[in-house]
């Protein structure tokens, strides 16, 4: 049975002739462009195939999916692929976790406690969304580290100090690098008093 003709119309044949020139076409591309080309000019499926070094079933694959849909029959087919496992309650999981107090004995959250934390959800997984959100526990350095469990508490009540300071008092930082200032440092102890909503003055 003779294969139906692939006929062209002018912008059909100047965009394969095209695919055809450009060197950044893919193979595969012009492999197409070439075989729908050579139908078109009335070769037959296997005279075709001939040509291609190819076998006669592909090139009449090519002829039907164009004569079928076009241009857009060359394309490759969407694939399935593979369900992703996470979805956007993943991911508020995760940054939901970073406002949960870190383990005993660390002061700030880092990704491989988070990595521990949440079992269900892979490391990578975790480390994308924290590049995603821009969140980096290299670039903040706690200026503090301590083992003590009410440290958040006492740390708290100092920084407290900062925004609410107590009629007539004077406060002091001693720091080994006295040109960057405690507020600066404290952002996160500051948010800690923040929520807790009162600042106990020091004697």
């Amino acid at each position: 049975m003779q294969p139906r003709p692939a006929l062209l119309t002018l912008e059909e044949s100047k965009h394969l002739r095209g695919v055809m020139r450009r060197s950044t076409s893919a193979k595969r591309d012009v492999f197409r462009a070439e075989a729908v080309l050579a139908c078109a000019d009335g070769g037959s499926n296997e005279a075709v195939a001939e040509r291609l070094g190819t076998r006669t079933g592909t090139v009449g694959a090519w002829r039907n999916r164009f004569l079928a849909n076009r241009l857009e029959g060359l394309k490759d087919s969407p694939r399935s692929g593979k369900t992703s496992r996470y979805d956007a309650a993943t991911e508020r999981g995760i940054l939901t976790q970073l406002d949960q107090s870190p383990p005993k004995g660390y002061g700030r959250w880092n990704g491989a406690l988070l990595v521990k934390a949440l079992p269900d959800i892979s490391d990578d997984h975790i480390w994308r969304t924290l590049r995603k959100h821009g969140i980096s526990s290299e670039r903040r350095r706690s200026w503090c580290v301590s083992t003590d469990p009410h440290f958040a508490q006492k740390a708290a009540d100092v920084v407290g100090l900062y925004p609410n300071p107590p009629e007539n008092a004077l406060v002091l930082s001693i720091d080994e690098k006295p040109h960057i200032q405690a507020p600066e440092r404290a952002q996160g102890l500051a948010e800690i008093a923040k929520r807790q909503g009162t600042h106990r003055r020091l004697a």
